[in-house]
């Protein structure tokens, strides 16, 4: 009778801490999540940045530059609901601008030119890479969310489902070929 409660306490012992672990570790990737998210949302935002700069320093015609500043404002401004489209428009925005590398060429002959190409060429590599990052750790937080032990033992708290960042995040290939 004893050994048999040793074992049952055995058992309950190592299946909590297996619990616990799980736990932890998806409480690590909601945190990786987290972080991610934030990293994503400061190159988005410096992307942004520059591209309204960009616009609003004379060097564009003025066509580019106001396409190009309402897409960047827009991307700026956006409401969470709407962020991934703002971002997306501005992502197209950006490739309807330096479509032609003469346009990329234009842009760095101006007085600065170089370096606002640099650093928008800089900018726009680097979403894509940040959004990766972010979306591998929303989907690895999503598989072990969808495991029955995680879900009975209700081991995700009151977290919410973590959702990929969606968007259209190619660079203009003009840009990134000339600027680099």
């Amino acid at each position: 009778m004893t050994a048999t409660l040793i074992w049952i306490l055995v058992v309950l012992v190592a299946v909590g801490l297996y619990l616990s672990w799980t736990a932890g570790r998806l409480d690590r990737l909601h945190a990786r999540i987290d972080a991610a998210r934030a990293a994503l949302d400061a190159q988005l935002l410096r992307r942004a940045s520059v591209a309204q700069e960009l616009a609003t320093s004379g060097v564009l015609d003025p066509a580019a530059s106001i396409v190009l500043y309402e897409a960047a404002h827009a991307a700026r401004q956006a409401e969470e609901e709407s962020r991934e489209v703002a971002e997306s428009e501005l992502s197209q925005a950006l490739r309807a601008v330096f479509a032609d590398a003469q346009q990329v060429d234009a842009l760095r002959e101006a007085p600065g030119g170089e370096a606002a190409a640099h650093e928008l060429a800089e900018a726009v590599r680097r979403v894509p890479m940040a959004r990766r990052f972010h979306n591998d750790a929303v989907g690895a937080a999503r598989r072990l969310r969808q495991h029955r032990k995680v879900r009975w033992f209700r081991l995700a708290g009151h977290a919410p489902f973590p959702l990929a960042f969606e968007m259209d995040a190619e660079p203009p290939a003009a840009l990134v070929e000339r600027a680099a």
